[in-house]
């Protein structure tokens, strides 16, 4: 029986950049690729199917050429997983409750799923755009269908219900963040915790006689604070007050003003400074650890109201201005965020700590972004452990390669980026371009499938000196590869 569930599949059409994909997600996702190929416009369409779609303009349409698609296509398919996050084939009782409550319960393969879809339709003379959602009836392939073979998004679609879970909410956060302007914001993930501070009434009495003592105590340590005061009193006389005089408030007064004058303070055990003296890395990385926070009340409350809660958060270039070693911790305080998490990045540290199946390489080719996943299953674990070996080596690099060059030896590795820098004028690194050893001619098959599954150009330059001809060596690899896997 399935212990939580999970956002399986997302397909996306006519979305910005992205024309056609089909992206398989894990609990924890890390999009990597080059600039520009669609990793900020998938996290986007997941907020324009599960969260806040204010941001939708025209611009957001794909654009063929002279043409704009008039239609945006989302569809997402909800899983059941286990304890060990493998699928299972029926939801838990306290997710069956609440999906069949909206009549969302399906089976695809003998697996209990929940396939839905958006749609964003817009008239560009009328300069509208009007969005509906749908539950599919069922769940097809990629493409599927007799020739000429249909496309999944030409599926029938009738039962028009808006499908916003409270149970299953969407955070996104950008890369623009900054925990400073977070505070001045009751819409920041922070500013909605401050403002929703609560003690009880004993507490408030007690907190601000304490608050009116250090007032006053400040005021009376201080010459320069009593003089002030002294010399205010004076409004007295030419005011027609009936109050006790001024009254002057270094701290704040009033429990209710906590959170506007709130500081944050960050330093080591000897000193500290205010968070504004601080550079961007920190005050980004705090302004992620707020959303984390922000979460993690939810799932207490939750817990506490003893309800199902599965968030969903998608991160934009979470290590900004972050140096490497932050990174890698930035990684790991991500993972063990509750729910699911899609992570887009160009940070190969970040890349190098994810998990090989947890890699989703954007990559475009003739101008249509496609997604590549390592598909683990088709490899040995040797297999596996030379491809994380060298993603160590490269701290990750090879996730954003433009293309891939293999070879066998150490001539090679020193020789390669020479030749190519006196051919082309340019470091192999400027161009996207990595060379990687494979440590002998026979090795050449995991590297391979690396950059197949993720959609990587991949090249073999070999001097051609055992075993007859590399090409055959290669065939020989992918034979009886062929034949293990049947």
């Amino acid at each position: 029986m399935s212990k939580s569930i999970l956002v399986k599949t997302v397909r996306v059409k006519g979305f910005r950049g992205l024309k056609n994909i089909e992206v398989e997600l894990q609990k924890t996702t890390v999009l990597t690729g080059m600039n520009n190929v669609g990793k900020t416009s998938f996290l986007k369409a997941l907020q324009l199917s599960l969260g806040n779609r204010q941001f939708l303009s025209q611009d957001d349409f794909y654009i063929n050429g002279n043409s704009v698609y008039n239609e945006i296509i989302i569809d997402i398919l909800i899983v059941p997983i286990d304890e060990e996050g493998k699928q299972s084939k029926e939801f838990s009782e306290e997710w069956l409750e609440l999906f069949t409550e909206s009549k969302m319960r399906f089976y695809n393969n003998d697996f209990a799923c929940v396939p839905l879809r958006t749609v964003v339709l817009s008239d560009s003379l009328a300069n509208t755009i009007k969005t509906k959602q749908y539950i599919l009836e069922t769940w097809v392939d990629f493409m599927f269908g007799e020739e000429p073979k249909k496309n999944w998004y030409e599926l029938d679609y009738k039962n028009n219900i808006s499908f916003k879970f409270d149970e299953i909410p969407f955070f996104y956060m950008d890369a623009k963040r900054d925990i400073l302007e977070d505070i001045k914001l009751k819409s920041s993930y922070i500013g909605k915790m401050l403002s929703n501070i609560e003690y009880s009434e004993d507490d408030i009495k007690d907190i601000e006689e304490k608050l009116e003592e250090l007032n006053k105590t400040a005021v009376e340590k201080s010459d320069i604070l009593t003089i002030v005061k002294e010399s205010l009193l004076e409004l007295n006389s030419a005011m027609d007050s009936q109050g006790g005089g001024v009254e002057l408030t270094p701290f704040t007064k009033k429990i209710r003003d906590l959170n506007k004058g709130l500081n944050i303070n960050y330093g080591d055990s000897t000193d500290s400074f205010l968070m504004e003296y601080h550079g961007m890395g920190t005050r980004s990385w705090s302004s992620l650890l707020t959303l984390k926070a922000f979460i993690e009340l939810f799932k207490r409350n939750s817990e506490k109201n003893k309800t199902v809660f599965f968030p969903i958060v998608a991160l934009e270039e979470p290590e900004a201005h972050l140096h490497p070693n932050a990174q890698k911790t930035l990684y790991s305080q991500i993972d063990t965020i509750v729910g699911q998490k899609i992570i887009s990045t160009h940070s190969p540290y970040i890349a190098s700590m994810a998990k090989l199946h947890e890699i989703i390489n954007f990559y475009k080719k003739d101008n249509t972004v496609l997604a590549g996943r390592l598909n683990t299953e088709l490899f040995k674990a040797e297999d596996i452990r030379k491809i994380e070996r060298q993603v160590i080596n490269t701290r990750g690099e090879i996730f954003f390669s433009k293309c891939i060059v293999l070879f066998e030896g150490e001539t090679e590795e020193q020789a390669l980026p020479i030749f190519f820098k006196k051919y082309f004028d340019k470091n192999h690194i400027e161009l996207g371009v990595d060379f990687i050893g494979v440590g002998g001619y026979g090795n050449y098959l995991p590297f391979m499938r690396f950059a197949e599954n993720l959609q990587i150009p991949w090249f073999i330059f070999s001097d051609n000196d055992k075993n007859g001809t590399v090409k055959s060596s290669v065939e020989k690899q992918f034979t009886d590869s062929q034949s293990e896997r049947e």
